[in-house]
């Protein structure tokens, strides 16, 4: 692997996905924040039906604060680890009604957020700031692992190798791109489309759909 195979990588994925950006739904920086937290092992797609009635109610952090987290559980509660994440998105809403997220603006600010993980904050500097970061799941883990990019056995070692060996503009490129190449080209769970994956002889997934 060289600069050479990062860049044609980066840039085949970008081609075929060149307006790529998140499929989360919202209105403001904190509605995304609160949505990117409430997809961690939820669907983008779920997400977005429950918010088309939530974020009716939450348009601010001051929106919440007087509220009982019971509340927010009537709201979310088909979305998984609901429990856990209403009780978070309440926190979170008491501190940014303290102090405004425009101050959060870096990825270990953003990790004081109650439920806001590395991966979460990655996503919403991507998203808000076009910041260089490559947020690393299950996912993103399975791809690059299964072409020849990254060989790794956890996303989180895999997290620490993309740092190294993808510029910066690799990131920005990679960050949504990436994101809906592994949900509609390359799935887990559903049979992926090798036939058209530019990437195929390469690949070194053993289950090839051929």
């Amino acid at each position: 692997m060289n600069k050479k195979d990062i860049d044609y990588f980066s840039q085949t994925l970008y081609e075929m996905y060149p307006d790529a950006k998140t499929e989360l739904e919202y209105t403001n920086d904190f509605q995304l924040i609160i949505a990117v937290l409430m997809s961690a092992q939820t669907t983008d797609k779920q997400v977005n039906k429950v918010n088309k009635i939530f974020f009716k109610e939450l348009t601010s952090p001051e929106a919440w604060v007087k509220m009982w987290v019971s509340e927010i559980k009537k709201y979310i509660n088909t979305i998984s680890f609901f429990n856990n994440k209403a009780v978070n998105i309440y926190k979170t809403c008491v501190i940014l009604s303290e102090k405004k997220l425009e101050t959060f603006d870096t990825l270990e600010k953003l990790t004081k957020l109650h439920w806001v993980w590395i991966k979460t904050a990655k996503v919403y500097l991507a998203v808000t700031q076009d910041a260089p970061y490559l947020a690393v799941d299950t996912h993103v883990h399975r791809v690059l692992t299964r072409t020849w990019i990254i060989k790794s056995k956890t996303p989180e070692e895999t997290d620490k190798k993309a740092e190294k060996i993808f510029t910066t503009q690799n990131l920005r490129d990679l960050h949504h791109s990436l994101i809906l190449f592994w949900r509609y080209h390359c799935m887990a769970t559903r049979k992926p489309k090798c036939k058209t994956c530019p990437f195929l002889e390469k690949c070194s997934y053993k289950d090839k759909n051929i």
